[in-house]
């Protein structure tokens, strides 16, 4: 869910100011999942620009303050999320860990790096969500290290219902700063997106893992 309809707005300007939204729906994006897109939300893009990946990151430090007060470790999944993790972190003056998508398969075999200790109170940056997936493996791995996951918080969701019935099966809660549809709508006020684009993010808006086919 987004945390409120202000923060929603000002994240999307943000965003669309740097261009992190990138279109092409001729020749559409292909995501780990496998579908076909043709709207990318480059969140990375965040860490180039000073002045608002210091306000993202003092967004969702606020947020965190609020809503996991208890919280002792802050954990950014690879690896779209270390950058922006660390400065959360920074913000809160809490240790940070990162996770990996998979166990390194040579030195300490870590799938963890940093200072973990048991039965930690963690909330989870992540930088996007679109199905969840690969966003609920490093909360897993983070269970099964004993953390005490309290939540998640991430820059931008898609907003899809598969995203919403993963995290509901791994009974993990999720707040985002903005969501697709303010997204949309502010590209549009600045007529980033043009009618044609509108008309293409609508359709495949309407059934993402069938758009393209």
């Amino acid at each position: 869910m987004i945390l409120s309809k202000e923060t929603a707005a000002k994240t999307a300007e943000l965003l669309v100011q740097i261009n992190a939204i990138k279109l092409k729906p001729e020749n559409p994006f292909t995501w780990a999942s496998g579908w076909k897109s043709p709207i990318y939300c480059d969140n990375r893009i965040v860490l180039s620009h000073p002045s608002v990946r210091n306000e993202l990151s003092k967004s969702m430090a606020q947020q965190i303050k609020e809503l996991y007060p208890e919280v002792e470790v802050i954990a950014g999944v690879a690896t779209g999320a270390i950058g922006i993790g660390m400065l959360v972190a920074q913000q809160l003056d809490l240790p940070f860990v990162y996770v990996r998508p998979e166990a390194k398969s040579h030195g300490r075999k870590n799938q963890i790096e940093g200072q973990l200790d048991e039965n930690k109170k963690v909330v989870i940056v992540e930088d996007l969500i679109s199905t969840g997936k690969s966003s609920l493996k490093a909360a897993e791995a983070l269970r099964d290290s004993n953390a005490q996951l309290l939540g998640m918080i991430a820059i931008f969701t898609y907003g899809f219902s598969a995203a919403d019935d993963n995290f509901k099966a791994e009974a993990l809660t999720l707040h985002t700063l903005s969501d697709y549809d303010h997204l949309i709508e502010q590209a549009i006020a600045s007529k980033y997106i043009d009618s044609d684009h509108l008309q293409t993010l609508k359709l495949w808006r309407l059934s993402p893992s069938t758009w393209n086919q």
